[in-house]
């Protein structure tokens, strides 16, 4: 895909094809927004979800306060591309890339990472100290058994007595990850995430005496951010990394996000969809499409046919009870229900779910008007 594709129709582009529908990204930017300040919390988002330097720097203008990061390489490329304060949502300990990020803040680069142990803290302490730079950090609260993160009280205060006797390293606050506690918002999962981030919060607490003004609370990926506000708004100044709100998805979000669903205040929209046709319809109730494991996410549930445009029609339809039901490398298996047709030539329009392991297999992402007519193209940089 070139941007010479701009101007013209989705309907007429190979297959298969990402697509991004510029005013569903809009209304999740705006709404995102508008939630963050009525509950007073910050927004970092996690680049890691598009890569898409052209999404971080709408979002930027929609309010949010920096990009969030999980590796040393995004930082780069964040920094690359001009965003002003990434949060490295993650440990920082190969020297040469720690000692690449001190020149970086010493130039004026707005940035804090985490740590969990001892042997962390020296580490950004000799990176550091040559340019005189300071590392802020977050300390990183973890559970037993969990990801990375301090385990308990004893291993947070080891933590805080190495970075008091590191000039070079300021602790701001503290972080962590509630999403590795739950994956979905049943009352157990709930009730669990929560008491994670009371834990977190209580840690926010106990080192506020050792940062100079607001403690920093971080935490909140895409499917807890409502409990995040809840438990930890008032304790600091909150930040949350929520990432896929900006495309939302069609499936593990749409049935787990805090704004989707018949009780939420606000309801975001899918604005990622991928584009097939149907290549081959060999047997009654099932048909092929050209899209598979290397177009669209499969890792938290396979995508979701949503409409079809039939060979000949110029109107997209509504396409109800089809499932895809397996993925190959390059193909779609989708079951039909009865009274329902997919011939070949037509194309589908499939849903996704997890939008992170969509735009990885994405290098260009056709932009969209409502009416389907690609208006720019959005690059990716994984």
């Amino acid at each position: 895909m070139t941007p010479s594709i701009t101007g013209r129709s989705v309907h007429e582009l190979p297959t298969p094809l990402a697509v991004l529908d510029d005013a569903a990204l809009e209304h999740n930017l705006a709404t995102m927004a508008a939630w963050c300040r009525e509950h007073g919390a910050e927004l970092q988002p996690h680049g890691k979800t598009t890569m898409a330097p052209a999404l971080f720097a709408r979002q930027l203008a929609a309010g949010a306060t920096g990009i969030t990061a999980a590796t040393p390489a995004q930082v780069r490329v964040m920094r690359a591309h001009g965003v002003p304060a990434v949060q490295l949502a993650n440990e920082l300990v190969q020297p040469g890339e720690a000692a690449w990020v001190a020149r970086e803040v010493a130039g004026g680069f707005g940035f804090r990472c985490w740590v969990d142990s001892v042997d962390g803290v020296e580490i950004l302490q000799e990176a550091f100290a040559p340019s005189g730079a300071i590392a802020d950090v977050l300390l990183e609260v973890g559970k037993e058994g969990g990801r990375t993160g301090t385990r308990g009280v004893g291993d947070r205060d080891a933590v805080r007595a190495a970075i008091d006797r590191s000039p070079n390293v300021r602790l701001t606050g503290v972080a962590g990850y509630e999403g590795s506690v739950a994956g979905d918002r049943t009352p157990p999962s709930m009730a669990a995430v929560r008491a994670y981030l009371e834990t977190l919060r209580a840690a926010g607490e106990s080192v506020a005496s050792d940062v100079d003004g607001q403690v920093v609370l971080s935490a909140g990926g895409s499917m807890f951010y409502d409990v995040v506000a809840d438990v930890l708004g008032g304790g600091g100044r909150v930040i949350l990394r929520s990432g896929c709100y900006v495309t939302h998805d069609s499936g593990m979000f749409r049935r787990n996000s805090p704004l989707d669903g018949p009780d939420a205040p606000a309801r975001l929209r899918a604005a990622l969809t991928v584009w097939g046709t149907v290549v081959s319809a060999p047997e009654p109730g099932r048909a092929f499409l050209d899209v598979g494991r290397r177009d669209a996410s499969f890792d938290q549930g396979l995508p979701i046919p949503l409409a079809v445009l039939p060979r000949g029609v110029a109107d997209v339809r509504p396409l109800d009870g089809a499932e895809v039901t397996a993925l190959n490398d390059q193909h779609a298996f989708v079951s039909v229900p009865p009274g329902t047709t997919l011939a070949v030539g037509d194309r589908v329009q499939l849903g996704i779910s997890h939008p992170c392991t969509t735009f990885d297999k994405w290098r260009q992402i056709a932009l969209t008007s409502p009416d389907a007519i690609v208006t720019d193209v959005v690059e990716t940089w994984f």
